[in-house]
């Protein structure tokens, strides 16, 4: 019972203390609505159902990334963080609490677009089911990269730099706004290396009915990517962490 109150009271935490807040809302919510809007001026004629896989995804890993990579790095510098490593919890709850936020922050960010969207087009034809799954695979695997990010600085501007390095390069190798097809053919393998271009596909196929890749191959792939990304992760938490 004890594990359980410390989970809930560090997710607690961290959504008093940072969800929310104005660095968060301005890259998992106005980035990319701005970044759709964008995208509309330049091209009028563009149907915004089109936009919409691209716009959940920035959401959640803009959201996601941002929110653990920045919290945890910010909670380091400030000496904070020590002190909840002390705390009688283990290593993994305290990990997983962190995740977990970050996790429903990210779904939470994914369906503000949607509900923008509402507004404007039908929603009607989409699978919501398979949405809702690929929504949570995408959280899970960005707040994962974001937690990779985590670990590997000390300081916030460097969180922020560092991924930057591999978010916005996502924007134009998965197939967000730029079509995999369209890329030059020696880019196209790299975006198959990127969880981002499975997670899209999803959407994309559970939006407007269009995918490249199998969705089956996809959440498998996704998985894999989690797996993958889970193990460095607690490598680096072992080698950064525990002295």
């Amino acid at each position: 019972m004890k594990t359980w109150i410390a989970f809930w009271n560090i997710i607690k935490k961290d959504i008093n203390n940072y969800y929310l807040k104005p660095p968060n809302i301005s890259w998992g919510i106005i980035f990319p609505l701005s970044w759709t809007l964008m995208q509309i001026i330049k091209s009028p004629d563009t149907d915004i159902i089109n936009l919409l896989p691209g716009l959940i995804s920035m959401s959640v890993l803009f959201g996601t990334t941002s929110m653990l990579a920045v919290t945890i790095t910010f909670e380091r510098s400030g000496k904070s963080f020590d002190r909840i490593l002390l705390a009688p919890i283990s290593l993994g709850v305290l990990v997983l609490s962190k995740i977990t936020g970050t996790i429903l922050f990210g779904i939470f960010n994914a369906f503000v677009p949607v509900i923008f969207a509402s507004f404007f087009i039908d929603l009607g034809l989409i699978n919501w089911g398979t949405l809702f799954f690929a929504v949570i695979m995408i959280a899970i695997t960005s707040s994962l990269m974001g937690l990779l990010v985590a670990v590997s600085v000390e300081q916030v501007f460097e969180a922020q730099t560092l991924s930057n390095f591999f978010r916005f390069p996502m924007l134009f190798l998965c197939g967000l706004f730029i079509p995999i097809s369209n890329l030059p053919k020696f880019i196209r393998p790299i975006s198959y290396f990127l969880p981002l271009t499975y997670g899209t596909d999803i959407l994309n196929g559970a939006i407007t009915k269009i995918n490249i890749i199998s969705p089956i191959l996809s959440f498998i792939m996704l998985f894999v990517f989690t797996i993958l990304l889970f193990v460095v992760c607690n490598y680096q938490i072992k080698k950064n962490w525990i002295l």
